[in-house]
């Protein structure tokens, strides 16, 4: 329903207009003068008090010396000059055509000036309701008018017109898609599924009409103001419509209204139009007003709401300078949902004042700490135990925390290069994440190497610190002859390092040689297998025996590396220790102590000893 015409006469062209004033032109002298704002309305006084119960009143209550002459003066008619012209028309019986876009001003003014049935059948407040009566079963008309309630302000409002455009709003919004076909034309053009024809009425040849989608209604409600919007989401919020529908309307709202959120970021949301350019770009002040809203809106519920999104609302509230309490509630709902984070909408610059890293470090730690506060469930670490077959490639069983745990190592090996990253700033990201939240150590190994290389000025204990945040007997093979070679790791963690990688293979050959016994025990007296599913586990047993020589060979050459390691271990301490009498010699004192070469070889028994 586009419009409505009202043919109430056949005069068309009576009202003419000369300069600021309107002339009705019907052959009698003008004896009425209305004055609205600054257009002056040169007409009659009997059409319009017959329909007018304030005109009347103004009418009569009009004294002057000159009874020919009465002014009256609306200035405060809703809608102003443009509206009263139409219910002068109206008035005199001229055609009158009925729209989204002018029946809510008709409607005011026909309130503001009582015309009521009582001054006629059929007269303007009846026939106004009666068209948005209509014009409530159409989607389009009802944004178009809602959007224009706000230059009829308070009329619309206790009219109950702008409720009433909510609530239909909301009932179709919410409705079940499937109840629905293709939306009704727009500009005289059927939308249809590509490769129907649209015959000449305007009815589409599918034999089925098809389902729409549930963002259907994403796009026309990004067209409305916030104040009408937020309206809107908290009616379909209380009709019950799920969280994520809501969220991505919000979504689609945000990426229209919010132009340094689309600057800030690539963020292309998923089954959503690409923003249309804007006309005027709004302030930063706006935009922060508006940010602050949007994030109001957000559903709180976990998962509702993309995490990408939320950071890069987050990165735009930095930017934007919004309050605290916004960052604080965006920095906990991402924190909920942290599983869901990829590593590149982590990384958040720095626009703080005292920019000390590249990166926004601080924030990311409290993100973490909400969702360590979060899942804090109890958990049994043996269920996080691994095996041979994991450290050599396999596969582990993915939980938020293991998900967060990979999430946080790709983080720390983005940040290590940054010079200005403080040790305890590094340690405390990585002591969020538990030991059994990282069946494998090699991304928190590959940080710590990428840290030691940007910093080579720590010191051994600062070294030996940062290492102890990594778990060596969880290296898988790789890693570990990585970190055999690694010259900027401290030598007692090489030494840890080699000692679990023979201690893991030691472990291996066993459980083959043991698998290798059973399957012999159960050959026939004379020599043949029982089955062919034997034969087929025998060769593989003997290409686990030929492997299990270049293993061997493997551990032979790791127990000479690890003797060269302690032979020059040795050498270092009888060299201190010779220096150090050539010190006391001459009277001086070292402030280090000497390390007893007993001590060191107990010390790697004790450590091979307690290890499981």
């Amino acid at each position: 329903m586009a419009s409505m015409i009202m043919k109430l006469g056949s005069k068309s062209e009576v009202f003419h207009r000369d300069g600021q004033t309107w002339l009705c032109s019907t052959g009698l002298p003008s004896d009425l003068v209305v004055e609205v704002g600054e257009i002056v309305f040169r007409l009659h006084k009997f059409p319009l008090l017959s329909r007018s119960q304030v005109i009347e009143n103004r009418i009569n209550d009009y004294s002057s010396e000159d009874d020919e002459k009465c002014v009256l003066q609306f200035h405060d008619l809703p809608g102003g000059a443009k509206t009263f012209l139409l219910v002068a028309k109206f008035c005199y019986g001229i055609r009158l055509e009925l729209t989204a876009l002018n029946i809510v001003g008709i409607r005011c003014a026909a309130e503001y000036l009582q015309m009521t049935e009582d001054r006629g059948d059929g007269n303007l407040i009846m026939l106004s309701e009666s068209f948005l009566n209509e014009m409530f079963g159409h989607w389009t008309d009802m944004i178009k008018a809602l959007e224009t309630c706000k230059e009829f302000l308070p009329y619309s409002e206790e009219l109950h017109i702008v409720s009433r455009c909510i609530d239909s709003l909301a009932m179709k919004a919410c409705a079940d898609t499937n109840l629905f076909s293709w939306p009704l034309p727009e500009n005289g053009i059927a939308q249809c599924p590509e490769g129907n024809r649209v015959l000449w009425n305007g009815i589409c040849s599918t034999a089925k009409p098809q389902p729409l989608t549930e963002d259907w209604w994403y796009e026309d409600a990004s067209l409305l103001r916030l104040s009408s919007y937020k309206r809107l989401i908290l009616a379909v919020e209380s009709r019950g419509m799920k969280p994520e529908r809501i969220a991505g309307s919000v979504v689609h709202y945000a990426k229209r209204h919010l132009p340094l959120l689309c600057r800030q970021s690539s963020f292309q949301g998923r089954n959503h139009a690409a923003p249309r350019s804007l006309v005027s770009h709004p302030s930063d002040a706006d935009q922060r007003n508006l940010l602050e809203e949007i994030v109001a809106l957000v559903p709180t519920q976990k998962g509702a709401t993309p995490t990408n999104f939320l950071l890069r609302l987050l990165r735009t509230s930095m930017v934007l300078q919004a309050r605290p309490s916004c960052q604080d509630k965006l920095e906990k709902q991402i924190g909920a949902q942290l599983d869901q984070a990829a590593l590149e909408d982590l990384l958040i610059p720095n626009i703080g004042y005292s920019m000390e890293t590249l990166y926004d470090i601080d924030c990311v730690q409290r993100i973490l700490d909400h969702f360590a506060r979060v899942d804090n469930k109890p958990l049994d670490p043996s269920n996080y135990s691994i095996d041979e077959g994991q450290l050599m490639g396999g596969s582990h069983p993915l939980t938020p925390m293991t998900m967060v745990a990979t999430l946080v190592d790709g983080y720390l090996a983005e940040v290590a290069p940054d010079v200005n990253l403080k040790l305890p700033k590094f340690q405390s990201l990585a002591a969020v994440i538990p030991d059994y939240a990282r069946p494998l150590n090699d991304g928190i190994y590959r940080a710590i190497d990428i840290y030691l290389k940007a910093h080579p000025w720590l010191p051994d204990s600062e070294r030996e610190q940062i290492c102890s945040l990594m778990n060596c007997q969880k290296l898988s093979l790789e890693a570990s002859t990585h970190a055999t070679q690694n010259e900027r790791l401290p030598l007692r963690v090489i030494v840890q390092v080699l000692f679990f990688e023979q201690l893991r293979l030691r472990t291996s050959i066993a459980g083959w040689l043991f698998v290798s016994d059973n399957l012999e025990n159960s050959q026939n007296p004379n020599g043949n297998l029982a089955n062919a599913g034997n034969n087929t586990r025998v060769g593989a047993v003997r290409d686990h025996l030929v492997e299990a020589d270049d293993i061997m060979e493997r551990i032979s050459e790791l127990e000479k590396e690890c003797l060269g390691m302690k032979e020059e271990l040795e050498k270092l301490v009888k060299a201190k220790r010779g220096w150090n009498l050539f010190l006391k010699k001459f009277g001086f004192r070292s402030k280090s102590k000497s390390i007893d070469p007993k001590t060191v070889k107990s010390g790697l028994l004790i450590q091979k000893n307690q290890s499981p």
